[in-house]
């Protein structure tokens, strides 16, 4: 196995040297070591631009024609990404290896955004959480998204996806986030394509399309969602939909196709996309035009009928050593979310599975990432590789920053605990350490390991905000005399009964 050497991660300070407390995502961002997924302090200023960690590791692959991991791995090279990966992962550096050249797993790393801390999507990983952010014609500021950044780092985000649909300054705007990531950026590129034309959809061509995509693949973007899989031929499916189409890129592009009474450019120009992606290490998300946006539409024609199109786009991706993850829904009832993870498996060749949610109600406005987070849980359960958060706020509004916090900690409770139902690799180890700080009543420490270490607080010193019931053998739900933790139960005295029931018996 061929190797290329790479520096030790930062871990001087990882606590307990677990999988559960050796990822640093956000330490160079943040100018603080994160030991565990809890920890989401940012003391930094916005336009800080993190340490370029990759810069040496980059520096050797300039000019190659292809300088994906995806290529290195099927040459049966470990790079530093990967090698970084797998002490993040607590896995051999051989396995990441193998899942990347398989295509299980990807490793999104642009070779223009050196400073991202390399993280793993993919089966064999841990379950990452995605965030959005984005500037919109009415709302349009660097400091605004860097701010934005800075939060969705701080509660937790695995990636990062700039949903930007106008503004005036969006090249502005995504060089700064990129510049400021320590995490991987993802983009929708005909959103800027769109803006390009000033919102005349009839007036795009591929070459708009094509323009823009090798803009934000030069400018460090990690990875993209491609709307290749929307054919003419799919369109008609979709006349029995209660909603219809719903995914913004896909009625853009269902649009264009309508009015052309043409193919989708974006899949008659794939090839050309692969060539770009090559050159830069952009990883394809491919995206599911056709999700269903409500329970009545899921699992129906067209959804599948995409999702076919998909598999055949991630194979054609693979073929040149391209990195594919494949995005998938939406609103899915609960009984039918396992099958969706397993025909997307069985369809796309076991490609990574990125969701929105899925919801699994449609009746709960205002709490969409409960009904969202449920689904979630149980689509990473079955395999889904990464989840999309949900705030509070979905099909409502624009999220404000608890929103994004709300949506973020639901999130990263449903992947924490498909992680512990998959049996990955130290997932409970943080979750056992916080029950034996519960049991002694060291309510410091639960703090500390909690995934919102300042809500925990803030409840507990609701009623007790005195440093005194900081070491206090009860809280104020069961007050002094009926916590059931205070019942110690004394080995000697456990012998002695076993020794009683032993004789019982005979």
């Amino acid at each position: 196995m061929k190797t290329q050497s790479s520096q030790p991660i930062s871990q001087q300070n990882n606590h307990n040297n677990n999988a559960a407390h050796t990822d640093k995502v956000a330490a160079t961002l943040t100018n603080h070591t994160v030991n565990h997924p809890a920890d989401h302090t940012v003391n930094h200023p916005a336009k800080a631009v993190a340490t370029a960690l990759r810069t040496p590791w980059i520096a050797k692959r300039k000019g190659q024609p292809n300088v994906s991991q995806m290529h290195y791995a099927r040459q049966g090279i470990i790079t530093e990404e990967m090698d970084y990966v797998a002490k993040r992962e607590n896995l051999p550096a051989t396995l990441i290896q193998a899942e990347v050249a398989r295509g299980r797993m990807i490793i999104p790393a642009n070779i223009n955004h050196p400073n991202l801390e390399p993280m793993a999507i993919g089966i064999a990983s841990k379950c990452k959480v995605n965030a959005n952010i984005g500037a919109s014609p009415n709302s349009s500021d660097i400091n605004e998204e860097i701010d934005k950044l800075r939060l969705a780092v701080k509660y937790g985000a695995d990636t990062l996806m700039d949903l930007s649909t106008g503004g005036g300054n969006l090249d502005e705007i995504r060089t700064a986030v990129i510049n400021n990531s320590p995490i991987p950026i993802g983009t929708v590129p005909i959103y800027q394509a769109l803006e390009s034309v000033h919102g005349s959809i009839e007036n795009l061509d591929a070459q708009d399309f094509l323009h823009i995509i090798e803009k934000h693949a030069q400018q460090g973007v990690d990875y993209m969602t491609i709307h290749a899989g929307i054919l003419i031929e799919h369109l008609p499916l979709v006349k029995n939909r209660l909603t219809g189409i719903v995914s913004r890129g896909g009625g853009i592009m269902a649009q264009w196709m309508l009015h052309h009474h043409k193919q989708n450019p974006l899949f008659t120009h794939y090839d050309d996309i692969i060539e770009i992606f090559k050159r830069y290490d952009v990883s394809f998300s491919l995206g599911d035009s056709l999700r269903p946006g409500c329970q009545h539409d899921a699992s129906d024609e067209a959804q599948f009928a995409e999702l076919k199109t998909l598999g055949n786009l991630t194979r054609r991706a693979w073929a040149h050593n391209v990195q594919v993850m494949v995005e998938g829904p939406g609103h899915i009832p609960l009984d039918q979310i396992e099958m969706n993870v397993k025909k997307q498996m069985e369809e796309c060749s076991e490609a990574p599975f990125y969701v929105l949610g899925p919801l699994v109600t449609d009746i709960a406005p205002g709490y969409d990432h409960i009904t969202s987070a449920i689904g979630a849980a149980m689509a990473g359960w079955h395999g889904t590789a990464m989840l999309c958060y949900v705030t509070p706020k979905e099909h409502l509004g624009l999220p404000d920053a608890e929103d994004v916090r709300n949506g973020l900690i639901a999130y990263k409770i449903a992947a924490h605990a498909a992680d512990i139902a998959r049996h990955r690799p130290g997932a409970r180890d943080r979750d056992d350490e916080l029950s034996r700080a519960r049991y002694n009543f060291d309510w410091n420490k639960q703090f500390e390991l909690s995934l919102d270490p300042d809500r925990a607080r803030e409840y507990h010193d609701e009623t007790l905000p005195a440093d005194i019931y900081k070491t206090a053998e009860f809280c104020s739900m069961c007050g002094p005399k009926f916590c059931p933790m205070q019942t110690k139960i004394d080995a000697e005295k456990l012998s002695e009964l076993e020794q009683f029931l032993a004789k019982e018996t005979k």
